[in-house]
């Protein structure tokens, strides 16, 4: 049976963040604007919960508690509320402080709502999960797939993803969700640094190991032990660490530059990245028995503009964050402003609609965000239509085209488009996995082949 929060609060950024989170959870949201509104709305509906927010003109109904028939959660700014203490002995459950941070919510809407779930319900551990915005199917099954592989601490984790899909939110969560979230979660951007620094950074050095080495230092690794290690843009690492990051996989243990002895290790290491692999792999960049051990578990994330059912909770989501953060006054989106950011691409992801409701949250003049708000395309203009629909149809030139090099350019341009990877340039041309391997083999072999011979 689906139970029914009622959430009363004048902010709309507020009820629209508690919606988003609890309908993402299963939860019957009613949303009421002031305390009288609540009463008549806990009569109504008999929710499970009562969140509210106890600085209402008519906040003298908070005398009246025992009158809801349900628990009661009151949510507070820093400083105390005008009756808080005085509410709490009349019955409220107790408090939430402004802002709110969806793991604290979840944690005792999961508690009041479900009140004999420690009595063997559907119960299940709450934590940095279950405070990521998921409405789509593609995000409840990636979030179903890291509670799963949660438990197990030693599995390897390969996140695969277009750039600004969160891979860096999901590996902390999985670290946190885990038995090991009393270790240190410590992260490489394998990417950011030097290669003649990736492996003193990694593994650590010992005095004298190099010009600079002036006393011995531990790598990453080894200061991770008993936690996770979280190895960012994994495909740009170069060939000569592979093999010995290789060796830390199989046998957990490795040796410091300049070291004789070898450091043994317990860490779990979570590797990421928007490239092809299995393209490296082919092109000789990445070794293949290396990519087989990172991928224990290989979870790939959904760029944002295959799952647009997403927007709108995230929007929320971050409106909350920035009128909070920024201590701008509440924003709501209007209903052109939800469409227009629905219709959008999203080629940056969630780090790029992050930042759009970020800005538009610093430029806003009204509480109500319009579609004009949101200048999507560029810095300084809005997104507009093309004048022109573009035909469906390739018109054939005059002078005729070859196919194959017009194939191969399509290819190449979807690749380019897709960071890589394959199955989403696959997506873009409306074909499968396969059929785009297929594609570039057939491309290799024949730049491979050599010319044939004058006059045969």
């Amino acid at each position: 049976m689906v139970r029914t929060i009622l959430v009363a609060d004048q902010d709309p950024a507020v009820r629209t963040f508690l919606a988003a989170l609890l309908g993402d959870e299963g939860y019957r949201v009613e949303e009421a604007r002031s305390i009288g509104e609540a009463r008549s709305g806990a009569r109504g509906a008999r929710p499970a919960l009562v969140l509210i927010d106890p600085c209402f003109p008519d906040a003298r109904g908070l005398e009246r508690l025992h009158e809801w028939n349900a628990p009661v959660v009151l949510m507070t700014g820093n400083a105390p509320a005008r009756g808080e203490e005085e509410a709490v002995r009349r019955g409220a459950l107790g408090h939430l402080r402004k802002p709110l941070r969806p793991a604290e919510v979840l944690a005792i809407v999961t508690r009041a709502a479900s009140p004999h779930s420690s009595e063997g319900g559907d119960e299940r551990p709450r934590g940095v999960l279950d405070s990521i915005i998921a409405k789509s199917r593609a995000m409840r099954s990636l979030l179903a797939d890291l509670r799963a592989v949660a438990g197990s601490p030693a599995a390897t984790v390969l996140l695969l993803g277009e750039t600004g899909t969160g891979k860096n939110v999901l590996a902390r969560a999985l670290h946190e969700a885990s038995p090991r979230s009393g270790g240190p979660f410590l992260t490489v951007t394998c990417s950011a640094i030097p290669e003649t620094l990736l492996e003193a950074e990694l593994f650590g050095h010992e005095r004298g190991a190099f010009t600079d080495a002036k006393s011995a230092r531990p790598g990453v690794f080894e200061a991770a032990d008993g936690g996770t290690v979280f190895l960012d843009e994994i495909g740009d690492m170069p060939l000569n660490l592979q093999s010995k990051l290789l060796g830390v996989l199989e046998e957990r243990s490795f040796r410091r530059v300049g070291a004789t002895r070898t450091t043994c290790i317990d860490v779990r290491i979570v590797a990421a990245t928007h490239r092809d692999l299995e393209a490296f792999v082919e092109q000789g960049r990445f070794r293949m028995d290396l990519l087989y051990r990172l991928a224990v578990v290989p979870l790939e994330i959904t760029p944002l503009r295959e799952r647009p059912e997403d927007i709108a909770a995230l929007a929320g989501a971050f409106l909350f964050h920035f009128a909070t953060s920024l201590a701008s006054p509440a924003r709501a989106l209007a209903d052109e402003a939800l469409r227009h950011l629905e219709a959008h691409s999203w080629p940056g992801n969630v780090r790029e609609l992050r930042n759009a409701i970020e800005r538009a949250v610093v430029f806003a003049r009204g509480p109500l965000l319009g579609a004009a708000d949101f200048p999507l395309r560029g810095w300084g203009r809005p997104e507009s239509p093309p004048t022109q629909a573009p035909a469906s149809t390739y018109l054939l030139p005059a002078e005729g085209i070859s196919l194959a090099r017009l194939e191969e350019s399509l290819v190449l341009q979807a690749l380019a488009r897709a960071g890589g990877v394959k199955s989403h340039a696959a997506k873009i041309l409306g074909l499968s996995r396969d059929q785009i391997r297929l594609r570039l083999s057939r491309m290799r072999g024949s730049r491979a082949r050599p010319a044939p011979e004058a006059g045969r």
